[in-house]
């Protein structure tokens, strides 16, 4: 009997990947947790830079106003993938207000239907 592969979990399409060091982003919100994608409407702004000191900027706060998540994660993800080989660095700036938020109240949620009175 052959062992069965782990699978790769497939993702949200409104979802980015994150990479290792993400936790050190959020240390009072994800610490002990491994977070491997993250959904785009966290993203505040991502900016691309290339080795030809060009750098590409997207204003995800921003496009999210008049773009679904879906579209603008493919335009991000099509960006990295062409411009992959000369790509420097990548800066991301996160809403962590908004995740700390949206977190507390879905803990509350949770908590509230587990322990009903």
């Amino acid at each position: 009997m052959t062992p069965k592969r782990k699978q790769k979990p497939k993702s949200s399409p409104t979802w980015v990947e994150l990479t290792k060091d993400f936790v050190k982003e959020w240390p009072e919100i994800l610490d002990g947790l491994e977070y491997r994608n993250l959904p785009i409407k966290y993203v505040k702004w991502c900016e691309l830079h290339l080795k030809n000191k060009i750098t590409i900027k997207f204003d995800i706060e921003n496009d999210l106003k008049n773009n679904n998540q879906s579209r603008i994660v493919r335009t991000l993800r099509q960006h990295i993938l062409q411009n992959r080989k000369n790509i420097k660095a990548v800066q991301m700036k996160f809403n962590i207000q908004r995740l700390k938020s949206d977190m507390e109240s879905k803990t509350e949620k949770l908590l509230t239907k587990t322990f009903k009175k």
